[in-house]
């Protein structure tokens, strides 16, 4: 499943996200997040690459947030996402079907504050949300 995403204005922040009736299915990634990946790549060394985006079980809460680097082909029943900007190396997000099913409809953002700099799922099948910020429950 291919899905390429549009750019839309929200307040401040440029997000690139879904149609609105593909929100359940998909996840948005705001530009920031895309620039943070594409530097995140080219530091690696590996700016075809692509970036796994998921969840696993554990944690404090039940639930982590994982964010890695994928240097193979998506697999089969992949999310794929493709952020293309002219004059720049196309960044790829994957997301296995089973983790789509909690973060459906979460964007994707990237933070940088003076406590913290990362990325961070706005995700609104978050129930609660452990101490670290790194695991979750859903409601």
């Amino acid at each position: 499943m291919n899905a390429t995403s549009e750019v839309s204005q929200s307040n401040q922040t440029e997000q690139r996200a879904p149609a609105p009736t593909d929100a359940k299915k998909t996840i948005g990634v705001t530009s920031a997040a895309v620039d943070a990946m594409r530097t995140n790549l080219a530091k690696r060394g590996t700016p075809d690459a692509a970036i796994r985006i998921g969840i696993r079980g554990g944690g404090c809460s039940g639930f982590s947030y994982v964010i890695e680097f994928d240097d193979d082909a998506p697999r089969k029943g992949d999310l794929v996402l493709e952020f293309p900007e002219e004059g720049k190396s196309t960044v790829r997000v994957y997301c296995d079907k089973k983790s789509i099913l909690y973060l459906g409809g979460s964007v994707l953002d990237w933070e940088k504050t003076l406590m913290f700099q990362g990325f961070k799922f706005k995700n609104p099948k978050e129930a609660s949300r452990c101490g670290c910020g790194h695991s979750f429950t859903v409601g």
